[in-house]
């Protein structure tokens, strides 16, 4: 039998809408109603098998950021996206790993939702601009302009310096060595003076409900961690496509991200809310 083409193309599907979403959770629903609709489709009568069910996820991924974007205004504490564990592999596609990177997820939380789906379909998938047209409504003139607006967003917020994964995965496992043994001096040593930790803890768990700025400031926090807490551990994983930490809090599981550049650390995503630590177990499977 001929595999389905919603299932072949399955980790594609999910892949776009965390994306446009920057919540597994939300986008395994996305792909879900998706599925119910394709299962209407009479296939015969498409004729771009991958375009139209990128077409399909994508008004259903809109329709739930707009529902999306009105809840996060009510939340507690800073937002941050969901992250995932992934397999290493997901690093040899540099473009797709740089677009899943809680880094870039988070900037691509400051586009609109038209913007955010433009952006996403066309500079991490590659769609043709007409295509991006008939998926959110718009005319193909509209989405140029739209395209040019969202990269210059974007280009302004994203991490500036290109980090080789060697140097990555140095970085992180020196600052999870230094978090776990409370060394102030070696964390000071490896922070950018301006660098910024961000955490959320969405109300379910401890954490800074604004970032806090400053090497001193982040290094003071993060080296008196383990000495507030009966046992705390730090290990390292790969999480969107990137080196990053695994840490357990008194047996509760938190994730760390970090962006690099020139060999210290600019910024610190702290992921403490239960409800966004549910993919840490088996590696998401992403694809373009």
């Amino acid at each position: 039998m001929t595999e389905d083409p919603f299932v072949a193309h399955r980790s594609l599907l999910f892949t776009v809408a965390y994306e446009m979403l920057g919540s597994a959770a939300d986008a395994e629903d996305v792909v879900q109603e998706s599925w119910l609709r394709w299962a209407d489709v009479d296939q015969s009568q498409v004729r771009d098998l991958r375009v139209y069910l990128i077409r399909v996820v994508t008004r259903q991924a809109l329709n739930r950021l707009r529902t999306l974007s009105r809840r996060r205004e009510e939340y507690v504490g800073e937002w941050l996206p969901e992250p995932l564990l992934t397999s290493p592999d997901v690093a040899e596609d540099v473009e797709l790993a740089e677009s899943v990177s809680i880094a870039m997820l988070t900037v691509l939380e400051t586009l609109g939702p038209a913007e955010r789906a433009v952006f996403v379909l066309r500079e991490v998938f590659e769609m043709p601009y007409g295509e991006i047209a008939e998926a959110i409504g718009k005319s193909t003139a509209t989405v140029r302009q739209i395209v040019r607006r969202a990269r210059e967003h974007v280009a302004a917020r994203r991490p500036r310096v290109p980090v080789s994964r060697s140097e990555q995965q140095a970085v992180v496992e020196r600052f999870l060595i230094a978090l776990r043994t409370g060394q102030l001096q070696e964390l000071l040593e490896l922070m950018a003076p301006d660098v910024v930790l961000i955490a959320d803890g969405g109300g379910f768990a401890a954490a800074a409900r604004a970032p806090i700025h400053g090497a001193g400031p982040v290094a003071k926090l993060l080296a008196r961690a383990n000495q507030v807490v009966a046992a705390f551990e730090a290990k390292p994983v790969w999480l969107n496509g990137a080196p990053a930490g695994r840490i357990e809090i008194d047996g509760e599981p938190a994730a760390v991200s970090l962006v690099v550049e020139h060999g210290r650390v600019a910024r610190i995503y702290v992921m403490r809310n239960p409800r966004k630590l549910t993919r840490m177990d088996e590696p998401a499977e992403l694809a373009r």
